[in-house]
C-alpha cells in the first residue's frame, strides 16, 4: 500500500461521476428491490425514496426473482432473518449473478447463526457489486471467504469492535475478489475498489443513536448502483450520508429529531453538494 496521493485530476473525475450518478437517479427514479432487515425496513425504504429511488421490499423467492429481473439493482441485508430467507437469499443472489445485475450486500452480524453463515458463504460465488458494513463485519466476511487470513469474526451483534483503518486490508481483498467495491462505515468512512481507497468525512454521532442508519445506507447505495459502477455508487451513497448526517446533526438535539431532519437532508441534497462532501484519496498498489 502506498503513501497518500491526492491528485486534482482524480478528485475531479470522482466528483463529476458522483454528479452524474445523483442527477440520473433524480431524473429516472429507478426501482430497487430489497431483502432487508425486518427491524429497519421503514427507514431503508424512506431513504431510498428520499434520494430519488423507488423502493420494493420482498421476502418470497419467486417475488424476489421477478423483482430482481425488473429492477436496476438489488439490495440484500442479512439482518433480522426469517426462515424463508434460507431459500430466498441464495436463489436471488444466483439470479442476480447470472443476469449480471448489480447488487449490494450488507453482511450484518456475519458469523452469528447457521442460516446467516450459510447464506454469506454462498454469496462468495455470486460476487456482490458492493459490500457495505462496519469494520468488524468486513473483517469477518473476508475471513469467512478466506481472502486475507483474518479471524472469522469479531462482531458483537450489529456493533463494530474494530476500527475502520484496521479493516482496510480486508476491504481491499473483498473488492479485488468481487471486482466491485467495499464501503466500511465508521467515524471516518472508507470506500475502495481494490486499487484506490477513499476516506469520506462527515456524519453525526446521532447516526449511532437511531436504528437502521447503516442498513438504509446499503439501500441508498443500491439506488446509485443503477446509475454508476460499484465504486462510484458506494462513494456516492457514503457521501450523501455524511453530508446529510452533518447537516441534520447540526440542527438536532435528540435522535428522533435527527432521523426526521436526516431524511429531509437526503431529499434536499443537490448533486453538486454531494460531490463536494470532503474526501481524501489513497492509492493502493497491487
Amino acid at each position: 500500500m502506498s503513501n497518500v496521493h491526492t491528485t486534482s485530476d482524480k478528485t475531479e473525475e470522482i466528483r463529476r461521476a458522483i454528479v452524474e450518478a445523483v442527477t440520473a437517479v433524480k431524473a429516472t427514479h429507478p426501482m430497487v428491490p430489497s431483502i432487508t432487515n425486518t427491524i429497519t425496513i421503514n427507514l431503508v425504504a424512506n431513504a431510498q425514496l428520499a434520494v430519488g429511488g423507488s423502493a420494493a421490499m420482498v421476502y418470497l423467492p419467486d417475488e424476489a426473482e421477478a423483482l430482481a429481473l425488473m429492477g436496476g439493482a438489488f439490495y440484500v441485508n442479512v439482518g433480522g432473518l426469517l426462515p424463508i430467507y434460507e431459500e430466498t437469499l441464495p436463489h436471488v443472489a444466483r439470479v442476480l449473478h447470472e443476469h449480471a445485475k448489480p447488487w449490494v450486500l450488507d453482511p450484518v452480524a456475519v458469523g452469528i447463526g447457521r442460516l446467516r453463515t450459510a447464506a454469506l458463504s454462498q454469496f462468495k460465488l455470486y460476487k456482490p457489486s458492493v459490500i457495505r458494513g462496519n469494520a468488524s463485519e468486513i473483517i469477518a466476511l473476508a475471513g469467512l471467504w478466506q481472502l486475507d487470513g483474518e479471524d472469522a469474526s469479531r462482531v458483537r451483534g450489529v456493533d463494530s469492535v474494530d476500527s475502520v483503518t484496521s479493516a482496510t486490508v480486508a476491504a481491499v481483498a473483498l473488492a479485488r475478489w468481487t471486482g466491485g467495491a467495499v464501503a466500511v462505515s465508521g467515524e471516518t468512512d472508507l470506500v475502495t475498489d481494490g486499487t484506490v481507497v477513499v476516506r469520506s468525512f462527515g456524519g453525526s454521532h446521532f447516526m449511532t443513536k437511531i436504528t437502521g442508519a447503516g442498513c438504509s445506507l446499503g439501500g441508498v447505495t443500491a439506488v446509485y448502483a443503477t446509475a454508476s459502477g460499484p465504486f462510484i455508487a458506494a462513494l456516492t451513497g457514503t457521501a450523501v450520508y455524511n453530508l446529510a448526517g452533518r447537516r441534520a446533526g447540526a440542527r438536532s438535539e435528540a435522535p428522533a429529531q435527527f432521523q426526521t431532519e436526516f431524511l429531509n437532508e437526503l431529499y434536499q441534497a443537490s448533486a453538486e453538494d454531494i460531490a463536494d462532501n470532503p474526501f481524501e484519496i489513497e492509492e493502493v498498489l497491487s
